[in-house]
């Protein structure tokens, strides 16, 4: 059972020597508990959001040289009294003012509990509170844009404002019902269909930004795969511009896989290097050809790199037939372009863009898809490769202004209200009142979950206890 009746204490810094850690109490007697320790000026009686030099003292022995941070409620972040003692980051020191706090009425905070205190406390909503674990583990500008924006109510807006539109009909129908004998319709059933829709048409549009808002999230999983010896290692140094693969001009290096995270326009790619693709000549290699197959299934984007000296469009054809996926978008890459002779026979000589270009047309001529041209060794089109795979990913231009759902949680919440404004839509000129009544109740019900509105202990308790201790 959630309660804020009591005060409690947490270590908010990360574990481990630093140079300072922060001590977070909170609840009704987080000021007074601290007081009982403090050797400094009376912080019973001081404004909030003030900072005082002292020492913790336990009993007549002195723990450290503090700075003590005031939030007098409800002007806080969990709304209650709250003290931030800032000591020195030995762990001894943390642990011994911790057990001092214990020790003099406070008890230690569970997992999220503060969080949890400010959604209880009306602070932040269920959505707001979510969004500050988003924000603490963002790894990127934009998941930390995106992670910010919810923080600070974009998406809960957007939904109290498609929630308060549904109450307000919700009611009406309830009106009709305690009017059932009259046979009297208060809820205009047109107005009530256009609402349906236009609510409709943004829930759908929500659900649909979760493909994009969970890839910013979370990365985009990027599987580098081709026949052996295509480039594919020196590609992802290129990429990534450090040695991090060993490359080797003998077919099948690679046997697992490897996998990097590459940023382009803050979004993070997580590349994975792959075993080259063809009949293994040992079992060893092919363990690795079959784990090729699986990143590749589980992926978002696939890039794959052919030989563009040494394979034919027939051959091209058949690998990329054979690795077409349901759901994951590809990208191919022709490397080696530095090596193409030109058809004047002159082998070696320097290459310019249109006879390169006039090469790699026999490709395209052949009816595949269309593709870039690179040399991974010499880096040669690599940032205009890279362009390619953030557009490949990001289909939409992002503002930092829209909406993004970016939780599973709030997605199956939104797929569920769909589905009852679609029994709404499809029994509003047939079914009496209370099966309206009952399915606009559903909707509500699923959108108040999102925020908070609809809680129960099982859900605070699922979403809370993967927070950290101390936030």
């Amino acid at each position: 059972m959630n309660t804020t009746e009591d005060t409690i204490v947490a270590l908010a810094t990360p574990s481990g020597i630093g140079a300072i850690g922060v001590i977070r109490l909170s609840g009704p007697d987080a000021i007074t508990i601290a007081q009982k320790v403090w050797k400094g000026k009376d912080l019973t009686k001081q404004p909030s959001h003030t900072l005082h030099f002292g020492r913790v003292m336990d009993g007549d022995m002195e723990l450290d040289e503090v700075v003590a941070s005031l939030f007098v409620a409800p002007r806080s972040y969990t709304r209650e009294n709250v003290v931030e003692i800032s000591c020195h980051g030995s762990n001894y020191i943390i642990e011994a003012i911790i057990k001092l706090f214990i020790k003099n009425g406070a008890r230690a905070a569970k997992a999220g509990e503060f969080t949890l205190r400010a959604f209880l406390n009306g602070q932040l909503d269920l959505s707001q509170a979510e969004a500050v674990a988003d924000l603490i583990a963002s790894n990127s500008k934009a998941s930390q844009q995106i992670a910010l924006q919810q923080l600070r109510g974009g998406f809960s807006n957007q939904l109290s404002h498609l929630r308060e539109q549904l109450v307000q009909f919700a009611s009406l129908i309830e009106l009709e019902l305690d009017f059932a004998e009259e046979d009297v319709e208060f809820a205009n059933r047109d107005q009530l269909k256009k609402l349906i829709q236009e609510i409709t048409k943004v829930i759908g549009s929500l659900i649909q930004s979760f493909e994009l808002g969970n890839a910013i999230k979370n990365g985009v999983n990027t599987v580098i795969a081709g026949r052996p010896n295509a480039g594919k290692s020196t590609l992802l140094n290129a990429l990534l511009n450090e040695e991090r693969a060993i490359v080797s001009h003998i077919p099948g290096t690679t046997r697992d896989t490897i996998e990097e995270v590459l940023n382009i326009k803050g979004i993070n790619f997580r590349l994975v290097d792959t075993a080259g693709i063809r009949e293994a000549t040992d079992t060893i290699e092919q363990i690795g050809v079959q784990r090729t197959m699986e990143k590749i299934s589980q992926s978002a984007l696939l890039l794959y790199v052919f030989d563009a000296a040494q394979i034919t469009p027939e051959e091209l054809a058949a690998d990329l037939q054979s690795l077409q996926t349901p759901g994951v978008a590809m990208l191919v890459v022709a490397n080696k372009i530095d090596l193409l002779s030109r058809k004047d026979g002159k082998s070696g000589s320097p290459q310019d863009e249109s006879g390169i270009n006039e090469l790699l047309s026999d490709f395209r001529t052949s009816g595949l898809s269309d593709f870039i041209g690179i040399s991974a060794k010499e880096k040669q089109h690599i940032d205009e490769l890279k362009q390619q795979i953030y557009a490949a990913a990001i289909k939409e231009n992002l503002s930092g202004h829209e909406t993004l759902v970016t939780n599973i949680r709030h997605l199956e919440a939104l797929q569920k209200t769909e589905e009852s404004l679609v029994r709404v839509l499809d029994g509003i000129d047939g079914v009496t009142s209370d099966f309206l009544s009952m399915d606009i109740k559903q909707a509500l019900h699923y959108l108040g979950e999102i925020t908070g509105a609809v809680t129960t202990d099982d859900l605070l308790e699922n979403i809370f206890s993967k927070f950290c201790i101390g936030k």
